[in-house]
């Protein structure tokens, strides 16, 4: 009967103290949240537009509008622009001619004539350079307000 308590006692203390073991590291690491990395640098020259479409919203026939399209060389190698296509000639642009170093910023400037235009306009901006994802585009849309 003794060897029967003591077999009972054992069992219940041993499978409590087993219990009552956990890893606290364990704990630890699943009630942190993993930390995000950032995204590596793409290898090349590449073009990252912070608003690449804009809306002037409503404006009056014959108003000359601009805006400043900022964009990022968020890449490893000097970025070159080339050349800035526009849709028509009601539309004009101006960009940097140096190469823009990886991670400096630049602008490219559109302005627009709504001369002879009514109603919703989208001018297109194609950015011709050697960023490794090819040609780029930034697009700039206004109403032109009835004339009354």
């Amino acid at each position: 009967m003794k060897k029967l308590l003591l077999g009972a006692l054992f069992l219940l203390f041993g499978g409590s103290a087993a219990m009552a073991q956990t890893n606290p590291a364990a704990q630890t690491q699943t009630a942190v949240a993993p930390i995000a990395t950032p995204a590596p640098a793409p290898a090349g020259p590449s073009i990252l537009f912070d608003e690449p479409k804009f809306n002037y919203g409503e404006i009056k026939p014959g108003d000359v509008i601009e805006h400043a399209f900022k964009f990022t060389n968020n890449g490893t190698l000097p970025l070159i622009i080339y050349n800035v296509k526009t849709t028509c000639g009601c539309t004009v642009s101006e960009y940097p001619e140096a190469p823009v170093m990886p991670g400096e910023t630049a602008v490219i400037k559109a302005r627009f004539n709504s001369a002879g235009k009514r109603g919703q306009q989208n001018k297109v901006l194609i950015v011709e350079s050697n960023a490794i994802q090819g040609n780029a585009q930034v697009v700039f849309s206004s109403t032109i307000a009835s004339a009354n």
